[in-house]
């Protein structure tokens, strides 16, 4: 409804203003991000689309995105954190869950708990479903071990969606996603991770030895992992060009009006017909980027085909995030490669956007593939 999103967008605002307040202090990256790892509940970030009866606003999947590019423009860290909650962890369970699961873990998830998404291993990347990690049948539990790799959140999670094989010879069609919660005894979470960006959001190794799930904690139904994995995935695609083009808007946004401050040869960068040119360029393909990604929230929305522009709009987004990010050092000169400036951040942080949810080459890859059906 249109309160709903209006109260989504106060609470964008809010959190905006106060990471803004932080990131004039210099060292912020470095001594105060743990205090903003659970920084979107208090404004019901966490919990866009959930129904006010378990904590959320009741808004829709396109407040969702705004959220996401609001936020990016910031923090593409705290975005990063706000998307996976929104657009995997209580999708899953609003879309699978059964009504118990729903009872006890949506109130979870919409006050306090981040949760975590188990896909990837050390031998599947991009090809997601070539899993080794296996999970038993014993009575009304099931036994999981193996090990994920790249796990964003894992260090702060409090609850696991763990992607397990449950018949290895029926292959990816054996693929089961089981709820596991983070005390589970015989989850580890290993190492955080020291990445080129995004640091503030854990990506962690996380093994399973003799994890013991009950029976009641498989979300779905058996053998149908991978359908969820897909269909989530597609739809957090979305969110990543949201994350990705508020990253590339907020980096713009700090370097022209300092094109127009700095004077070099009697008047002002801006004012080189060179430099208008580019800075016209940038601006002309963020505005491409964002009409792509509206366009696929709308079609999500709304309940129709979506994706091969979901794919269109995290393939260009991610693009224009690394092209406005260069650009935008190379306008700055020196100082742009300082951290005396956000600018070197949003260069960092905008690299994963080619590689998470779907390297660029498999965006592609999956645009082909809906070319060759519609042709």
């Amino acid at each position: 409804t249109f309160f709903s999103l209006q109260r989504v967008l106060k609470g964008t605002t809010s959190l905006r203003k106060d990471l803004e307040m932080l990131t004039c202090c210099r060292f912020y990256f470095k001594l105060v991000r743990q205090t903003d790892i659970f920084a979107s509940f208090p404004f019901q970030l966490m919990s866009i689309e959930l129904g006010e009866e378990y904590g959320g606003t009741g808004a829709s999947f396109f407040s969702v995105i705004l959220a996401v590019e609001e936020l990016a423009k910031v923090d593409p860290t705290v975005a990063l954190m706000c998307e996976l909650q929104n657009t995997l962890t209580n999708r899953l369970f609003t879309t699978y869950g059964t009504e118990e699961q729903k009872r006890t873990y949506l109130p979870r998830v919409s006050k306090d708990t981040i949760g975590s998404f188990c896909l990837s291993e050390a031998g599947s990347g991009s090809d997601a479903f070539s899993l080794k990690t296996r999970a038993e049948k014993k009575g009304d539990y099931y036994i999981i071990n193996g090990s994920k790799m790249w796990i964003t959140l894992a260090e702060h999670a409090g609850v696991f969606f763990v992607m397990a094989n449950t018949d290895p010879a029926s292959g990816y069609k054996g693929i089961t996603c089981f709820i596991v919660d983070r005390d589970t005894e015989g989850l580890h979470v290993g190492k955080k991770e020291d990445k080129l960006g995004i640091r503030a959001s854990s990506t962690c190794p996380v093994t399973f030895e003799n994890v013991k799930v009950p029976e009641t904690n498989i979300l779905g139904q058996i053998g149908q992992g991978y359908k969820y994995a897909i269909g989530m995935l597609n739809g957090g695609r979305i969110g990543i060009a949201a994350q990705m083009l508020g990253l590339a808007q907020g980096c713009f946004d700090h370097a022209v009006p300092y094109t127009k401050e700095r004077v070099q040869f009697g008047k002002r960068v801006f004012d080189f017909q060179a430099m208008q040119h580019q800075i016209a360029q940038v601006a002309t393909q963020l505005e491409a980027a964002r009409l792509l990604t509206y366009n696929a929230a709308r079609l999500a929305e709304t309940g129709k085909p979506f994706i091969k522009e979901a794919s269109m709009a995290k393939y260009y987004a991610a693009e224009v995030a690394t092209l406005t990010t260069s650009k935008c050092i190379e306008w700055m000169g020196g100082v742009g490669f300082t951290k005396n400036y956000p600018i070197e951040k949003y260069y960092r942080d905008c690299k994963i956007g080619t590689i998470y949810e779907g390297t660029s080459n498999i965006q592609l890859s999956t645009i082909a593939k809906s070319l060759a059906q519609e042709y």
